[in-house]
């Protein structure tokens, strides 16, 4: 028997082959109307699945991400959908992650890259500031970076140190980065998709405490929409959410503590005081009118983050809703963040995070009284 030899030709057939079963897969899912109990964590996976089906130019590497999936499984079965040309493993250097992604996005790919935890992505940090973020401007609009680099961050998982930093405040003060920061499971899809198709580098922060979080969703649906949008040129971009109207007060969060700030408000509710809550959702660009016309409306406003206070994401929305509503506050703007120390031992790390008991002291706080 002669022995089996692959061509060229036959090797292109397995490509197109994995694109078949991409293809099958997608019409599996879409298959399956209405809306179903879905984890953030699926709707990234499927987020990702659909523009690699979408775009051949997209593809996923990163440490672990391919056979394994991820550590969090966000990439489960893209290398065996679409083969390992588009979502591969990497060494263990966050630099060379990131600088290959950056030759590929000037060469006309989209690359969309994992840093398995937050803190591991400061070895990357100078490829990240003085290149992602810095080259469409250098080459004066010539060269654009088409791409995205996932950060899974903040707590709640029972993480030791540099497993649960909440780093968003580094890539929002550097110009020429988009960061993004989903909160539920729909934002988690439609974020991903706007983020990959976005000609500008996207910084997608991934609160990991919520991947396993769940939501009734017609991903079929989040994908028409998302098609439909693309075609007409729409995008959440920029556009916080009212995650829960109200009257009293005002509480602004992003990512891992929504789900805190509305579990504070339906409390609040049990005491007779009606909470707004308002979804940043994308860091920058930031939402000034929907954040202040929410504030305008109930005058006073507590703003809740996970990371450290001092020179904060946090920091700088207090600062833009004082200059934009001075004259509609009946109290100063109160912040509910973590404390201004490391990341403590997992044992205590519920008492270095926002909770309910937090917020709604910050609310008691605001001067009710006048």
């Amino acid at each position: 028997m002669s022995p089996t030899i692959t061509t060229s030709s036959e090797a292109n057939g397995n490509v197109s082959a994995a694109t078949a079963r991409a293809a099958a897969s997608a019409a599996a899912t879409a298959e399956a109307s209405g809306p179903q109990p879905v984890t953030m964590a699926k709707a990234l996976n499927t987020a990702l699945a659909d523009a690699m089906h979408a775009d051949s130019s997209v593809l996923v590497f990163g440490e672990d991400v391919g056979l394994l999936g991820g550590v969090f499984r966000i990439t489960d079965g893209l290398t065996a959908t679409f083969g390992e040309q588009r979502c591969f493993d990497t060494p263990l250097a966050e630099s060379g992650i990131v600088g290959m992604a950056v030759g590929m996005a000037i060469n006309g790919m989209r690359p969309v890259i994992e840093m398995q935890f937050d803190a591991f992505a400061y070895p990357a940090f100078e490829q990240i500031i003085s290149h992602v973020a810095k080259m469409h401007n250098r080459t004066k609009g010539a060269v654009k970076l088409p791409m995205v680099i996932r950060v899974p961050y903040g707590g709640g998982i029972g993480g030791v140190e540099h497993h649960c930093d909440s780093s968003e405040s580094y890539y929002a003060h550097t110009a020429g980065l988009k960061v993004f920061t989903p909160a539920t499971v729909a934002d988690g899809y439609r974020m991903l998709r706007e983020a990959i198709d976005s000609d500008d580098p996207v910084i997608f922060m991934e609160p990991k405490k919520l991947y396993w979080s769940k939501d009734l969703v017609d991903l079929p649906e989040l994908r028409s929409a998302h098609s439909a949008n693309a075609k007409a040129g729409r995008s959440s971009e920029g556009r916080a959410a009212v995650a829960r109207p109200g009257t009293d007060a005002t509480l602004i969060a992003y990512g891992p503590s929504v789900p805190t700030a509305l579990a504070a408000a339906e409390a609040a509710a049990l005491e007779g005081r009606s909470l707004e809550v308002i979804d940043v959702r994308t860091i920058v660009p930031f939402d000034d009118e929907t954040v202040c016309d929410s504030v305008r409306k109930t005058g006073r406003a507590v703003v809740i983050a996970e990371a450290h206070g001092f020179a904060s994401v946090s920091s700088e929305i207090v600062a833009r809703v004082q200059e934009r509503c001075f004259h509609h506050l009946a109290a100063p703007i109160r912040r509910v963040t973590g404390f201004d120390i490391p990341y403590p031992a997992p044992k205590l790390e519920k008492y270095y995070l926002p909770g309910v008991d937090r917020i709604l002291d910050a609310v008691d706080d605001l001067q009710w009284e006048n």
